[in-house]
């Protein structure tokens, strides 16, 4: 059987390189191209040059219609927008689309599921089996304890993150709410100013840290009178992400059009 054949969106980036490193070293697929925005100094660069691998002859483009012509799937770890783009295209090219971005909309969250309806999307706030398995732990312990024990998703990243929560606090709120029957949109609390009054029974908090290089820390807190519970999550190599999404891609090949997650790639 052939290689699965992926390309690297966002490729000059930090996350883009470790996705680059990931997919050279990983057998069963190989790199064969990568895109940046129009007008980056990446542009026509080689892309192992890029990652530091050595020269693979693969220069990065800013056309991604041309090579979602000639590829298996996409690893998307960018931004909302251009992550929509890209779903639309790779939903036409039929092929794999894996999207790590985190920020999306109500309305975003849509237009992915509308693409999904013809390409296998893997889809995840965080692709690290650790995680992924304090979100399943998160749901079971959360379905456990009741409304005795108040909810709170704290996190930590590095200086340059642009969105809060973080997507991977979310998932976990998420689960937390799920494990509780619950609306999470309608019980979640996401800053704290001033007089905001006692805290409401039921309601599931968020506090955001943001400084130095933190590549990811994550803990969800089940505090009750007298005693606290504590699930915890350190991510200090950006490698667990890039490998879990190359086994996410690996995973999607020969899957039918739909919406999945990194759940569903760990048979969690």
């Amino acid at each position: 059987m052939s290689d699965m054949k992926l390309a690297i969106m966002g490729a000059s980036g930090r996350m883009g390189r470790e996705l680059i490193r990931a997919v050279h070293e990983t057998k069963g697929c190989s790199v064969a191209g990568g895109t940046e925005a129009a007008g980056s100094t990446a542009i026509g660069q080689d892309i192992g040059e890029l990652a530091g691998i050595g020269p693979l002859g693969l220069s990065v483009t800013d056309d991604p219609l041309e090579l979602f012509a000639r590829i298996d799937g996409i690893l998307d770890f960018t931004a909302p927008a251009a992550t929509l783009a890209f779903a639309e295209l790779a939903a036409q090219a039929r092929i794999v689309h894996v999207i790590g971005t985190t920020g999306f909309s109500r309305e975003d969250e849509r237009k992915i599921e509308a693409a999904a309806r013809h390409a296998a999307i893997v889809k995840a706030g965080n692709m690290s089996l650790g995680v992924n398995l304090l979100n399943a732990l998160t749901k079971k312990v959360s379905r456990a304890l009741d409304e005795d024990f108040d909810i709170e998703v704290l996190e930590m990243h590095h200086r340059d993150k642009v969105d809060a929560p973080s997507g991977t606090a979310l998932m976990l709120g998420q689960a937390a709410a799920e494990g509780r029957g619950i609306d999470l949109e309608a019980r979640a609390v996401r800053s704290r100013d001033g007089q905001t009054g006692a805290r409401k029974r039921g309601d599931i908090g968020f506090a955001t840290l943001r400084g130095g290089s933190v590549v990811g820390e994550h803990t969800v807190i089940f505090a009750a009178d007298g005693e606290r519970l504590e699930l915890t999550h350190r991510a200090s190599d950006r490698g667990i992400f890039s490998r879990g999404g190359v086994k996410a891609a690996l995973w999607g090949k020969g899957k039918p059009p739909g919406l999945y997650s990194m759940m569903d790639v760990l048979g969690l």
